[in-house]
């Protein structure tokens, strides 16, 4: 994909990974379509960048409809979607409220299938396009307390793992970045920090480099850090022992019952709403 003089649509990309990546692309060349939930941050990235920013709650169909509208209209066409916008929420899985779980698959899966619905016939007809997934290694080996954000990024990661194949001859590269913890606000607005040594929270301008080699290369996937693609390998070669490391040492997060106590490291976890990419 030749980023110089294309127009990218980058959804949650007024801050952490978004932005990093709405700053790689528009140093490459890019007309930058930035899109963010609130007006401010929103404005401040795009201006600094050149570009052009887009309110939307993602949460919202009719506002992702409008989304793509205006994406649209704005230069005519959208030849790179990277799909970042993303909710979190930490705690036991019979504690989270309704209305946050219905949010998180909106934001996470739901928007994202129906925005790119919406602009991958464009790059179909002009046999040219990208549009880059970023997911999560929740998605891939599951964590406790964040039983919703992991399944909603295993949707994604198939639901672009079909696309590849469905795509395939029609000049339009499918690819997904799978990060690890990184260094943003995710993990505070969730509800919870990030409290664990391993794997070692990184900046989000790695996950952004690596982001843009796989848009320009169109290679289908790439793992930020590289190295975590070793828990996954044992996750599908020995499920019995990775489930018991797991237990060991993932997360502490339990289901509680009247007979359980309150969980550690141990005690219960804090449960929180997190506009990480969507804003």
């Amino acid at each position: 994909m030749r980023v110089h003089g294309s127009v990218a649509l980058v959804t949650g990309g007024s801050s952490g990974i978004g932005a990093a990546i709405a700053e790689r692309l528009a140093a490459r060349g890019a007309q930058v379509l930035v899109h963010g939930h609130l007006a401010e941050e929103v404005e401040a990235i795009s201006e600094r960048l050149g570009g052009r920013g887009l309110v939307a709650d993602f949460a919202m169909p009719e506002q992702r409809t409008g989304l793509a509208r205006e994406a649209l209209a704005a230069f005519g066409r959208v030849d790179i979607l990277v799909a970042n916008a993303g909710l979190g929420w930490s705690g036991p899985f019979t504690e989270m409220p309704l209305d946050r779980l219905r949010r998180v698959v909106d934001v996470n899966l739901l928007g994202h299938m129906e925005l790119t619905r919406l602009l991958l016939p464009g790059m179909v007809e002009r046999d040219c396009g990208s549009v880059c997934f970023t997911s999560s290694i929740a998605g891939r080996l599951g964590v406790a307390g964040e039983a919703v954000y992991a399944a909603s990024k295993a949707g994604i990661d198939m639901f672009a793992e079909s696309l590849r194949a469905e795509a395939a001859g029609t000049g339009v590269e499918i690819g997904v970045v799978v990060p690890a913890a990184v260094r943003t606000g995710f993990f505070d607005r969730r509800g919870r920090p990030y409290d664990r040594t391993l794997p070692r929270p990184i900046a989000p301008e790695v996950v952004a480099d690596a982001a843009l080699r796989m848009i320009t290369d169109g290679t289908p996937e790439t793992w930020v850090p590289g190295w975590l693609r070793a828990a996954a390998a044992i996750r599908t070669l020995a499920p019995a022992g990775y489930r018991r490391l797991s237990r060991r040492f993932g997360e502490p997060i339990r289901l509680t019952g009247p007979n359980s106590g309150d969980t550690a490291s141990g005690g219960r976890a804090a449960t929180g709403d997190a506009a990480t990419g969507q804003g």
